[in-house]
């Protein structure tokens, strides 16, 4: 049980249907369809449209989506990946010759197809109840209306406003500014492009008018993009991996994913006793850092679309783990600073819902970088992804940039097992970070014996460029203690991500809410 005079947040119980996200009008859509019959999946899409109103420098239509669903009365899980592709006619090569040694962050060329829309039109269809229409309804208004700008929301604009280009700064600033927490941000042209694929489906994205809009935004800008890229996106029904910590079995979507990651990053701790210490101390902050540095560097060496990704056994084998565990040292720290294909970067959502029924879902929907690319089409303020800035250039590398190929992405809905049963879809936003927090809140709640509240709430640690960012939760003593590990130890200027779960109790059917206080939503039952 918490300290209640301390500050802190309890978790929240329902029993007939529950949902977890980043902002409190999201939870709250996605409940209202459960209890109106809606499903899981309903809830979900409602959930994560809305968000891009809510919280437009995380998330949108312009960007891509994973998702792992638990249908009801099953324990099988099915991983969906919304991930959109480069446009046909873009190479590495070009980019090279451009005298380019990564792809640019904030030009068109970084804008991959979005993603999003096909799978939830396709997630709706084929496990919905409801409709997409009536999924999409909550944004629609919402969108036409306005919403209050939430205050972490507020903080995240405030820093990317200079990422704002061309007709993005439009229709996401308020003049020169970014709004304050409390002012109303709309969206009509959005409202309009919803709208019509509420009434016509996915191809009143990827067709017509609105990816007319699309495409001659982007080529205006310096884009290769083509009315034929955006039409042949086509999400991906595949297999999830799955790894075991503890009791419980970790279950990943698959690349291009870094979901591989998670379950490396689990294997190389279960090689330490961190039942035996404290689980904010320094040797727990030590061993996590160590063994995320080696991680991430693997996955900058192999993760990459799925049909370049040809390590994945290997990265999922304990006994690479048990090879990589002996190069941490208890006593000191490592050296190595691993390449990264990424800017650093904390947007994203991640939202989890329960229905009466137990259809399980995790979803986590983005935009890549703090509104993108930065980019936005010109009729209806579209604001593009930039999730082509997660491939990289060098040649022959399973993750080089091609035409028609997925990049490597930093999304991962995640789910637990235990025997044999899910019990908790969850997921952690925040970039780099989130096989990280994958691992992290296992660890918490199967050596520590957290509930899911706790665990997110927990204080992070993450190793980027050289520094060792410690979160102030964290102790001077442990500080202190890091810093003569050899750490240079800074903190970080926002939060390490954020993070949602709900897990089930399949005794009493009771369903346990956590949402992460690093953002301004809330877990919602009914």
């Amino acid at each position: 049980m918490r300290d209640f005079q301390v500050p802190g947040r309890s978790p929240a119980y329902a029993t007939n249907g529950m949902c977890a996200t980043s902002h409190p009008l999201a939870a709250r859509a996605a409940v209202r369809l459960l209890e109106d019959g809606g499903n899981a999946v309903d809830a979900a899409i409602a959930a994560a449209v809305l968000l891009g109103i809510c919280e437009p420098q995380s998330t949108g239509i312009g960007g891509d989506c994973f998702v792992l669903l638990k249908p009801a009365g099953e324990d099988r899980i099915v991983a969906l990946n919304g991930s959109g592709k480069a446009p046909r006619k873009l190479s590495s090569e070009h980019l090279r010759r451009l005298g380019h040694d990564a792809v640019p962050t904030h030009a068109a060329d970084a804008v991959t197809v979005p993603g999003a829309i096909d799978a939830f039109c396709r997630l709706s269809a084929d496990w919905g109840r409801l409709g997409i229409a009536s999924s999409l309804e909550p944004a629609i208004r919402y969108a036409r209306e306005g919403v209050p700008v939430a205050p972490r929301v507020a903080f995240d604009w405030g820093r990317a406003v200079e990422m704002l280009q061309g007709d993005a700064r439009r229709f996401y600033l308020n003049g020169s500014r970014a709004p304050a927490a409390g002012e109303i941000f709309r969206a009509p042209g959005q409202a309009e492009v919803l709208q019509r694929i509420a009434q016509n489906g996915r191809k009143a994205f990827y067709e017509g008018e609105v990816a007319e809009d699309m495409v001659d935004s982007l080529r205006r800008a310096g884009g290769v993009h083509t009315l034929d890229d955006f039409a042949e996106t086509n999400c991906e029904y595949g297999d999830p991996i799955e790894g075991t910590y503890g009791d419980y079995s970790i279950v990943e979507h698959p690349p291009n994913s870094q979901g591989a990651i998670a379950l490396l990053l689990a294997n190389i701790l279960s090689c330490f006793d961190l039942k035996s210490l404290d689980p904010n101390g320094v040797q727990k902050a030590h061993i996590e850092t160590e063994a995320a540095k080696i991680a991430l560097d693997a996955r900058d060496r192999f993760i990459g679309d799925a049909s370049s990704t040809n390590r994945l056994e290997y990265l999922l084998d304990s006994k690479t783990a048990l090879r990589l565990a002996e190069l941490i040292d208890p006593a000191k720290t490592m050296q190595c600073v691993p390449v990264r294909t990424e800017a650093v970067h904390r947007d994203t959502v991640l939202l989890t819902v329960v229905d009466r029924d137990l259809m399980a879902v995790s979803m986590i929907y983005s935009i890549f970088h703090s509104f993108g690319s930065g980019l936005a089409s010109s009729r209806f303020g579209i604001n593009f992804q930039n999730r082509g800035a997660g491939f990289c250039l060098t040649e022959g590398h399973p993750n080089e940039l091609s035409g028609g190929k997925r990049p490597l992405h930093t999304l991962i809905p995640a789910m637990l097992r235990r025997d044999g049963r899910v019990v908790m879809p969850f997921g952690v936003m925040g970039g780099q970070y989130q096989a990280v927090g994958h691992a992290r809140i296992v660890s918490s709640m199967a050596d520590y014996g957290m509930n899911p509240q706790q665990a997110l709430d927990s204080p992070r640690c993450f190793p980027e460029d050289g520094e060792l960012q410690l979160e102030r939760g964290y102790s001077a003593e442990v500080r202190q203690g890091l810093v003569e590990l050899g750490h240079k130890v800074v903190v970080p200027e926002t939060p390490h991500g954020g993070g949602q779960a709900i897990l089930i109790d399949h005794e009493s059917g009771v369903l346990m809410g956590a949402s992460d206080q690093r953002k301004d939503g809330c877990a919602l039952g009914y």
